[in-house]
């Protein structure tokens, strides 16, 4: 079976460095959907309106090396242990398909055809999707599951500490948004060091920052 894009995605999120580990964690980051020219038909989205979360099927395709071996090393555990690829959601994958769970917000209908506008997803801007499917509860929800190695590793998001003269850079919608992608801590696992200072680009600004003792400190943020 061979598969093309039916959409892309745009987000403020220009690289992999810090995208969202798992869709929802940043439940304000906004993103958009725009179908491919073959798409952008009405009758493609009637209906979607009525649905309040979608699942996206799109490809991890910033990951451009081929996956090495069977095992990966998940954040949650530190990036020390290593599990079963098929018992984690590591983007090093054999067929690189991603699985999102986004909120859907509205559905705008233009002269370029339905734009599908969305909150939480951990997609990087210019990702292809592959499908949309809306989320139904009855089939889809299951919240006493187990949840594997996850369910032993509590995560706590970070404190954001950021100067009033950058926030003022971002509309309000994005400013939320930047905040819980910082407060999930971007960093590799790996590292730790208080001093070192990461840069992350957000919605044409690279945001510079530092984490001290558990607080993401953001000390500048440079027009891109």
């Amino acid at each position: 079976m061979n598969i093309t894009p039916i959409a892309y995605f745009h987000s403020p999120l220009t690289s992999k460095f810090g995208i969202p580990r798992q869709s929802g964690v940043a439940d304000e980051l906004v993103g958009t959907i725009v179908l491919e020219p073959e798409y952008r038909r009405d009758e493609a989205v009637r209906g979607l309106e009525a649905f309040d979360y979608l699942w996206l099927i799109w490809e991890f395709s910033a990951n451009p090396h081929e996956q090495q071996g069977l095992t990966v090393r998940p954040p949650r555990l530190g990036g020390n242990e290593r599990i079963g690829v098929f018992a984690s959601r590591s983007p090093f994958r054999p067929n690189r398909l991603g699985l999102s769970c986004v909120r859907m917000e509205k559905v705008e209908i233009g002269e370029n055809g339905p734009v599908i506008h969305v909150k939480g997803a951990d997609l990087m801007d210019g990702t292809p999707i592959y499908d949309i499917k809306p989320y139904v509860t009855y089939a889809d929800s299951h919240p006493e599951a187990r949840s594997g190695f996850v369910d032993q590793k509590e995560w706590r998001p970070l404190r954001v500490e950021m100067p009033e003269a950058i926030g003022k850079l971002f509309s309000e919608e994005k400013l939320k948004g930047l905040q819980q992608v910082l407060s999930q801590d971007p960093r590799p696992r790996y590292h730790d060091d208080d001093e070192r200072v990461y840069g992350m680009p957000f919605a044409g600004w690279d945001v510079r920052f530092r984490v001290t003792d558990g607080v993401v400190v953001v000390v500048e943020a440079n027009r891109i």
